[in-house]
């Protein structure tokens, strides 16, 4: 893959800038975490860089993107909808594939999800559900993941369950956090948005308590 380039990107909402301008180059082979308040620009930032390039890329919305009345196994499953013809598909929704259901499967057991794989998405737990869509990114594949707060309604060890399996599947990620250690732990580039300007971009090796404290 290519870098993902924004060259002086901004974002209106209402006539009002809401972010940038944004100059920003992210090479592939990095591990990026978005930090900064909410309300900041991280959603948006990701929302820039997904219009840049759609292709190769996966996504995690901070509204999950689930459809509550299907199965996890459906929701999961839906991470590969392109990659097959619409008769496939629609087969795979009334009766699936034992081939799929096996796929799926294997995702699931990395998140300890196993057990809810015929349960509707809309009986979830919040925790459960965040799961699935970590799921279906996994499921999907690609080079690079951008991800809104995918770890917010885990505990400490789910939360370094879902940043290991995307951090080693995905060679490039962009995930926008507010756990700062693990932000710390699981990206090589912290970028701190601030009023909708990048306020910080340095390795995460050498970013200080200090310097995290003034986006906040």
């Amino acid at each position: 893959m290519s870098a993902l380039i924004l060259d002086q990107a901004y974002a209106n909402f209402g006539g009002t800038t809401v972010l940038g301008p944004i100059d920003l180059i992210i090479k592939p082979g990095e591990h990026v975490a978005l930090v900064g308040r909410s309300g900041a620009g991280k959603s948006t930032l990701l929302s820039l860089l997904l219009d840049r390039r759609r292709r190769d890329m996966a996504l995690i919305p901070q509204n999950l993107g689930l459809v509550d009345t299907l199965s996890v196994f459906h929701n999961v499953y839906m991470g590969q909808l392109p990659m097959h013809s619409g008769a496939y598909n629609l087969i795979n929704l009334i009766r699936p594939f034992r081939r799929q259901i096996l796929a799926v499967t294997a995702v699931l057991e990395q998140l300890d999800m196993l057990p809810t794989l015929w349960t509707r998405a809309g009986e979830l737990s919040g925790g459960q559900r965040q799961r699935v869509a970590v799921a279906r990114s996994l499921f999907q594949g690609g080079d690079v993941l951008l991800a809104d707060e995918p770890v917010s309604a885990l505990d400490g060890p789910r939360s370094e369950a879902v940043m290991q399996a995307l951090t080693t599947q995905y060679t490039t990620t962009i995930i926008a956090m507010h756990d700062l250690d693990l932000a710390r732990r699981y990206a090589s580039r912290l970028i701190g948005i601030q009023n909708g300007t990048i306020a910080l971009d340095l390795p995460s090796h050498s970013v200080s308590s200090h310097d995290l404290d003034a986006l906040y």
